[in-house]
């Protein structure tokens, strides 16, 4: 038996709420870049979860209990079934997200539902989970964790970019791993596609077909946000102030206003890279051609895109190893990432 070899399953769920994406990979401890992912699989919410999962910011203190203890059973049994499907054996432990329901680290606050004890219990297996509540007590944003996985998995890449519910950048400067998240990414644009009736715009096809609105766009360019340094971090709260009231008081087209937020992503991630940057680029977003497409046109910058399971499962796959860091105690969260009073090695662990 390889003794530096581990065995974990990480869980990942997004704030597009688009599904419980899951791998089981092997990590050599000798060496971590030299990972494996043997199985990955994404389970699509079911309308129930969906519209719980959305509500969850106006439930009551006792209602996200309730919550917390059911999804940690949801995601037990979510795992028990990825594991039976794939005859996995050998598992070291698991390392699950869960998912965000609260994000307000200037108020001290940040919750991700999914009790770690109820998924321990349910599948018999070590636990971490819960990586966020340490860094905002420590003063910082408790996001974006998945920078150290960036500078310790993936370092032949300058930049690695991340088109999920958000997209967030992580590079190296000064000898610092810098990371933030840059602007909303499908937690808007899978609304506006839903509501032509479909999960997705796929490949960007429907912004493609949209006409571009100027003054909409312009008006987004000037949020607050954009002009403040890192560390800084975004969630559902900032979409639904900022970003929905603008969109909806236009009373344009959903296709119109597709195109227009795609173009404005494209701007917000271009004006973050030099010219000729060599950049790693993962998410369901990495799939959008129309706005990979409008990124290269606001800025010649050179865009890697991996193999699907990569592009697919690396914020799970970086969940894993988060895991495994602070299993180890080593440190998985990163104080010039974060803007917290220190690094540190955060997570809580339960055992069955």
């Amino acid at each position: 038996m390889i003794i530096n070899n581990v065995f974990a399953i990480g869980v990942m769920s997004g704030t597009s709420l688009d599904g419980i994406d899951l791998v089981y990979v092997q990590f050599d401890k000798e060496k971590v870049s030299n990972f494996s992912i043997l199985y990955a699989d994404t389970v699509s919410y079911s309308e129930n979860w969906s519209t719980r999962l959305q509500n969850a910011i106006h439930f009551s203190s006792d209602d996200l209990k309730k919550l917390n203890l059911e999804y940690g059973a949801f995601l037990g049994d979510v795992i028990n079934d990825f594991i039976n499907k794939n005859e996995i054996k050998n598992i070291d432990f698991i390392a699950s997200h869960g998912h965000t329901v609260l994000h307000q680290p200037e108020k001290g606050v940040t919750l991700q539902v999914g009790d770690g004890q109820t998924i321990a219990t349910s599948t018999q297996q070590k636990v971490v989970c819960d990586f966020r509540t340490q860094d905002v007590k420590l003063g910082g944003q408790g996001a974006p964790l998945v920078p150290i996985g960036d500078e310790l998995l993936f370092s032949e890449y300058e930049y690695c970019l991340n088109l999920g519910g958000f997209a967030n950048v992580s590079y190296k400067k000064d000898h610092k791993r810098i990371a933030f998240d840059i602007c909303p990414v499908n937690i808007v644009l899978n609304k506006y596609a839903i509501r032509l009736g479909f999960e997705y715009d796929d490949k960007g096809k429907i912004a493609a077909s949209g006409t571009f609105l100027m003054a909409l766009e312009a008006d987004l360019r000037n949020l607050e946000y954009y002009q403040q340094k890192p560390p800084k971090s975004l969630g559902l709260e900032w979409v639904q102030k900022e970003i929905f009231p603008r969109l909806e008081s236009s009373e344009r087209r959903s296709e119109d206003l597709l195109r227009t937020f795609t173009d404005h992503i494209a701007w917000s991630i271009a004006k973050v890279f030099p010219k000729d940057a060599k950049v790693l680029v993962t998410g369901g977003g990495a799939f959008n051609e129309y706005l990979i497409a409008a990124i290269k046109r606001c800025k010649k910058v050179n865009l890697i895109i991996p193999e699907e399971k990569l592009i697919n499962y690396k914020e799970a796959l970086i969940f894993a190893f988060l895991g495994l860091l602070r299993l180890d105690n080593q440190i998985n969260c990163l104080k010039s990432v974060t803007g917290a009073a220190k690094n540190h090695s955060s997570g809580e662990i339960f055992c069955p």
